[in-house]
């Protein structure tokens, strides 16, 4: 299938630049997957289409201070490090820039300039033991004290290339119920929710279970190839627990539906159906059952795909030709999705990580 099928016009001006005050503000596109049907709502009506006994899956990553700036030990002149993925023993998967000052070996320095006194040691070092394309590298850390103290002191959130503004305050690019840290980017779908509204579907019978995986490269490497097949997916660490297992199974049981919160959650769910899929061998029209799993994901769902867990889908508005498009594709019909976006664009609906969120049910 061609990836120019999945792209579309969009004008800069609807990229949301920074993220509402009130987390439930936002506006909410819902589309039948099965009619088509487009309808134009508040976020805070997402209630209204979901029922006693509905399990919403969630993504509980945090998202980590993963950007640093520093410069290279030897020339003083200025990297840039997004740490993408934590490969044990203080290594670190991270793309670099600019790529052409971290060949094979080099050291950047990380925190030499502290309150305005040049410190002779450094709080934290990084040497190139591998080279990738695009700018991938693998870091080896040197540092004294514990990582993640020195990494939130010197680190800044990262934010995708397309906001331009500054955030000026870490958590509104954390979910409240962010758990877990690893991402190098947020679970965005997430970000519309309060504690408060979580509050208001739990007293309705609406039930929370929750996954984690830790954004990674993929977030921010387009699709460079002409054919979808072509393309290759990078892996991301997931974790799917007993817990949401027995809650999945339980709620497919009584007739009622799975709503992953955002492509990450419903990466994580495809991933665990497809593995209970080669343990069990279930046959067709039987009901799968998910168990427990844990480990890397590669899993590319675009059209074609039949989903195993997935009933409903709340996301965010995606970019174009992004494998995230070509997910909410294989589940509600590429025609449908095109011209929900069609209209998104026509309604001026905010796009990306900071925008409005939509419903495929």
């Amino acid at each position: 299938m061609d990836v120019q099928a999945f792209d579309f016009e969009l004008p800069e001006s609807l990229i949301a630049q920074t993220p509402l005050l009130d987390r439930t503000a936002s506006r909410l596109l819902t589309l039948n997957k099965e009619t088509g049907a487009i309808g134009h709502q508040t976020f805070e009506q997402l209630i209204d289409y979901l029922e006693a006994g509905d399990l919403l899956v969630m993504n509980d990553t945090r998202v980590i201070p993963a950007r640093l700036f520093g410069v290279k030990k030897d020339t003083g002149a200025k990297v840039e490090l997004l740490l993408l993925k934590q490969l044990g023993e203080d290594r670190w998967e991270a793309l670099v820039k600019p790529g052409k000052r971290m060949q094979l070996g080099a050291v950047a320095v990380f925190g030499i300039n502290q309150d305005g006194a040049q410190n002779d040691e450094p709080l934290l070092t990084a040497e190139v033991v591998e080279v990738g394309d695009m700018g991938a590298r693998v870091l080896q850390f040197s540092y004294k004290g514990i990582f993640n103290e020195i990494l939130d002191r010197l680190g800044e959130m990262p934010l995708p290339p397309y906001i331009k503004e500054q955030l000026p305050e870490r958590e509104r690019y954390q979910t409240v119920y962010a758990k877990h840290e690893g991402s190098a980017a947020a679970p965005t779908a997430g970000l519309h929710f309060t504690e408060a509204y979580l509050d208001k579907l739990k007293a309705k019978g609406i039930r929370l279970a929750f996954v984690t995986l830790h954004v990674g490269l993929g977030t921010f490497r387009p699709v460079s190839v002409d054919t979808i097949e072509e393309h290759q997916m990078h892996a991301e660490y997931y974790v799917l627990s007993e817990e949401t297992a027995a809650a999945i199974n339980e709620t497919k049981a009584k007739g009622n539906r799975v709503v992953a919160v955002g492509t990450t959650s419903a990466r994580t769910l495809e991933t665990a159906a497809g593995l209970s899929r080669e343990q069990d061998g279930n046959k067709a029209g039987e009901q799968l059952v998910i168990q427990p799993s844990q480990g890397w994901t590669s899993i590319f769902i675009y059209p074609g795909y039949t989903f195993g867990v997935v009933d409903a889908l709340l996301t965010n508005f995606h970019l174009p030709k992004s494998t995230l498009l070509m997910l909410i594709s294989a589940l509600a019909g590429r025609t449908n999705v095109m011209q929900a976006y069609e209209e998104a664009v026509r309604e001026q609906y905010r796009f990306f990580s900071f925008g409005d969120a939509m419903l495929i049910y």
